[in-house]
This record gives structure tokens, sequence and C-alpha cells, in this order.
């Protein structure tokens, strides 16, 4: 048997939605597609402002630039993420200062924020890793004390919330993914979302190549013009018709991924109780979304071990973050502090395949080769 890392889920219903966009005649964006999608997640999470963007990537370029970041200002976030959380400031001439993970879990451990926090700070980001979420209250506690913004790369965090309120709501801006590995897809694509009214009318602009055309496309200007800074961030109605056929079938995909995280947890449970294996340490606030499911090896030996002993197998699964603070790009620019746990995570996890439509089979296949290999070793 052999066991894919990723196969992005199709609902049946993408074709129809790309021929009625096609019957159209608009296949440019912010089109009747992108409306019902923007409705779609306000209606559902009571989110302010909903912005399709090209990318997760896109969404938090805009969150940047919505933040004011000018050279020389500081952003704090973890270096455990992906590097577009990073190039979205850096872009704006951003310092990144790089706080550590908590122990247990590789979220932004807020006591390590404190620290960092000078008079240059500008923003405080934070990543939901794994779609579990960050501590967020001392987080917008220390934001509002020293009059910070919180942007939620909340990438990974579709459908999942802290103490009841869905991620990518709590900080003034959430930037979602709904790129092929995410739980709802659109090949590549993204959101905004805009949680603090004083921000809303710019994002628009932005969105919009810096002109106020969203507004006269609903009539509330009589032309529009160049009115600030901006780029092409939204979306064609292209994406956002694949986007909507997910957005019909949400519960479903979302019953089905958390059943796989489920039916992972319960079958290598007694590996994390002989103590040959961790699993996610989910936190009391947190609630788990299907994202991904990842364990926790001894030691990046054991890991690369593991690795190639499941690809033997035909498993494919992967390590997953290299900390960005160590890269080949950013080590001469970072002040030298030792990120204890972030170093720690960044050696031990394996991600293990997860897609919407694996299979009981598929699943025991890959925990009882795991257990195999610890067996064995």
């Amino acid at each position: 048997m052999k066991v894919l890392f990723n196969k992005p889920y199709i609902t049946g219903r993408e074709a129809h939605h790309l021929a009625q966009v096609a019957l159209s005649g608009q296949l440019s964006g912010n089109g009747q597609y992108t409306q019902m999608c923007h409705a779609f997640f306000q209606q559902r999470f009571g989110f302010g402002k909903v912005l399709l963007t090209t990318s997760c990537s896109d969404a938090l370029e805009m969150a940047a630039i919505l933040c004011d970041v000018q050279p020389g200002d500081e952003v704090i976030m973890p270096s455990f993420t992906f590097v577009s959380t990073a190039n979205a400031f850096l872009l704006r001439g951003a310092r990144i200062r790089f706080a550590d993970t908590l122990d247990r879990y590789p979220n932004i451990d807020p006591e390590s924020i404190k620290g960092l926090i000078t008079s240059r700070t500008r923003v405080i980001v934070v990543v939901h890793y794994a779609g579990v979420a960050c501590d967020m209250e001392p987080v917008m506690a220390l934001a509002a004390q020293h009059n910070l913004l919180v942007v939620e790369d909340a990438a990974h965090a579709h459908d999942s919330f802290y103490k009841n309120i869905p991620l990518g709501g709590i900080g003034h801006f959430g930037a979602f993914s709904f790129h092929e590995t995410k739980n709802i897809i659109s090949g590549e694509g993204g959101m905004l979302v805009v949680n603090d009214e004083r921000f809303i009318r710019r994002a628009e602009i932005i969105w919009e190549k810096g002109t106020d055309r969203a507004a006269f496309s609903r009539g509330e200007v009589s032309k529009y013009g160049w009115k600030d800074i901006g780029s092409s961030f939204l979306p064609s109605e292209i994406t956002a018709a694949v986007l909507y056929a997910q957005l019909e079938k949400y519960d479903e995909i979302q019953a089905k991924r958390k059943n796989v995280w489920n039916g992972y947890h319960a079958r290598l449970k007694p590996l994390e109780e002989a103590r040959l294996t961790g699993l996610p340490d989910l936190p009391p606030w947190a609630t788990v979304n299907g994202n991904m499911f990842f364990l926790i090896t001894r030691d990046d030996t054991e890991r690369d071990a593991l690795l190639s002993f499941l690809k033997n197998e035909g498993i494919h699964a992967v390590f997953h973050y290299l900390p960005l603070h160590s890269s080949d790009f950013f080590r001469p620019q970072h002040d030298g502090r030792i990120l204890e746990h972030t170093d720690h995570f960044a050696s031990c996890i394996i991600r293990l395949p997860f897609y919407n439509e694996m299979t009981e089979n598929e699943i025991t296949f890959v925990t009882d080769t795991i257990q195999k290999f610890f067996t064995k070793s």
C-alpha cells in the first residue's frame, strides 16, 4: 500500500460553479462568487469584514500594510512558522524579533514575547500551529498595554476556536489559507479578516490596487480613482467559484478531517503512554479542527530514521518546519538568542499523511507501521 502525504479534495460541484462563472461573463475578481464566499464567513463566524486574496501570503502582506509598518519598526513573531509570516513584514522594512514557543506545544509563548517588546515594536504576530489556538488572552493584554496591533496567522485554523471564539477573529487581523493542503481549498487562495473597524475602508482600497473601486461597484461613489498604495490582492471569480464549492460542503469536510485526526490519536495514544513518542499536547482553551496530525520523536536522529522507515513502507510523511531564525537567509540578522523549544520542535516533529478521504485501512496501515518502527527499535 502507498499512502500519499496529501490528496486535494474535490466535492464534485466545482465544475458546475466554474461553468456558472463562464456563463456570467465576469471572470475577474469581486463578483458574485467572491461576495458569496465573503458572506459565508461573515455569517458563520461573525467576522466583521472579509476579503478573499490570492494567497495567505497576500493576506499577511495586506495586514502588514494596514499595520503601517515602516522601515525599522519591530515585529514579534514565532520562528516556528512558514516564511510567508516573516516575508510580509520584511517587505515593509520591519525588523523581525523571533519569540520562542511553549515547551509543550509549538505555539508562541506569551512570556517569550514580553522580553522582546521595545519602543520600536509595532506588531505581534501569532501562528495557530496545526489549527490549535495560541493563548490569546495574554497576547491581547500585552498588545493593549503597549498599544500594539495583533495579526493572527490562521493559515491552519479554519473552524478552530479559542474559548469559543473563532480563530482569526480575535486579533486586529486574521489571515487564512485555501492552499490545497488546507481544510478548505481553492488550489491557491487566502483570506484577510479585518476585526477592527478603523481599518475596513483602507483594507478595501489596498485590496483593489489602491483604488476605491469596491465602493464604486456598490454605488457609493460616482467614479473611482487612486487613493492609496495597494496591489492586485483579490482572486479571480474562477478561484472564488472553486472555493464556494468547498464551502457548500464545509461541515462534511470538517467531519471527515476530524475523523482522521481522531483515528490517528486513538491508535497512537498507546505509544505515547509507553513514552515511545509524543503526540500533540492540546491546551485546555483550544479545539481540534482536523488540519494535520503530527507526532514528536525524541531527537532528530530518531525523526530521520522514522521518516526513512515510513518511506520504505510506501508512506509519505514530512518534517516541519525549519526554524526561520537559523535559516540561511535570516541567520545573519538574528540577534543570537537561543530559542530552545523552537529548535526542539523543529528537530522532532513529523507530519503524517492527512487528507479528507483517508480510509480507516490507510490510517491503520500508517499507525501499524509506526508501531512496528518503535517495537523493532
